[in-house]
């Protein structure tokens, strides 16, 4: 049942967190909606064959100590993180999926043992990245922008539009692969963590199995299929408004933030890498290109995710204690 639950959130992860593959591309216009959750999905699947188990091993097995996790801990860690997701989703608010299911972890755990049963180094690793992984967006972003505007700085405008519609399919699935690649792997952990509890994995154990996998890669790619149309509108255009030319930069920049953090085993957030990238190739052109207050809002939105799903698990363990 609880396998069940955790594909559910990793379903509800895709088609939360698919406006951040596909805003730009469907806002610039390169693709329909329809076409564009289709090719997004086909590259958060594929993202199976390409990175390392890196994040689910630190979801897994880095964040909370050997003995602490039980069904309870792990039911109130995804009620808590899609109880999240579903709210913000409702508002249109891109959120992290990724923090939110930490913060289920950290509430449920810190309900059942206290603090001291968590991993410091997991924890702040994943908590420092929140700051540093739109920082890199914005910075990846604006620079591509800045690079792009040089090299092309005399060609006519309808010409290098005509160009990046093309490139944006590039960038749009790397995106999409970066995507996958990181976010699929934290249910993925997750269920190992759950394994590990019930004693069907070894904590020692270098990966789970292999249907693990391929289960939460495919739930991902079916939850990007569905879309979250309510965010993509903020994504694409109420930040700022975008040309291919600038979605092409967004999605490079924020896509080589996430191969950077997979590599590095970090859960990240693509919510907050793309909204960086995209506040970065906006303020290239000028500050006031940028809705700040829109960006402000989805900030504060970062700082509750944590705190709040933590506090949903809580209750959430609780009442799984009553109840089962």
């Amino acid at each position: 049942m609880l396998v069940v639950i955790a594909l559910l959130f990793d379903f509800m992860n895709g088609f939360h967190d698919a406006a951040n593959s596909i805003a730009t591309v469907v806002s610039t216009g390169v693709l329909k909606p329809t076409q564009a959750v289709v090719f997004a999905a086909f590259f958060n699947f594929i993202a199976i064959f390409i990175f390392h188990l890196s994040v689910a091993a630190t979801v897994g097995k880095g964040i909370v100590e050997p003995g602490v996790v039980n069904t309870h801990v792990v039911f109130g860690a995804l009620v808590g993180a899609i109880t999240w997701n579903v709210v913000t989703w409702w508002f249109g608010i891109p959120s992290s999926s990724s923090h939110a299911l930490i913060g289920g972890i950290v509430g449920a755990v810190i309900a059942k043992a206290g603090a001291g049963s968590l991993i410091a180094g997991g924890i702040w690793k994943t908590v420092i990245f929140i700051f540093v992984s739109p920082v890199l967006g914005f910075l990846f972003g604006s620079l591509m922008m800045v690079l792009v505007s040089n090299i092309f700085r005399n060609t006519r405008p309808n010409k290098v539009d005509k160009w990046f519609r093309r490139l944006q399919l590039v960038s749009a699935g790397a995106y999409s692969l970066g995507h996958g690649g990181n976010d699929a792997q934290k249910t993925i952990g997750i269920i190992w963590m759950l394994l590990i509890a019930t004693g069907y994995a070894a904590q020692g154990g270098e990966s789970p199995p292999t249907r693990v996998i391929i289960c939460c890669y495919v739930a991902i790619a079916m939850g990007t299929m569905f879309g979250g149309w309510r965010i993509v509108k903020t994504m694409g255009q109420k930040i700022t408004k975008l040309k291919p030319v600038g979605g092409f930069c967004a999605e490079t920049g924020g896509a080589l933030t996430l191969f950077i953090a997979t590599a590095m085993g970090i859960p990240v957030s693509t919510t907050h890498t793309i909204t960086g990238a995209i506040v970065g190739v906006g303020s290239t052109h000028r500050m006031s290109a940028v809705r700040w207050g829109v960006a402000g809002n989805i900030v504060w939105a970062w700082i509750f995710t944590i705190p709040a799903s933590a506090f949903v698990a809580a209750v959430a363990y609780w009442i799984s204690l009553q109840i089962f």
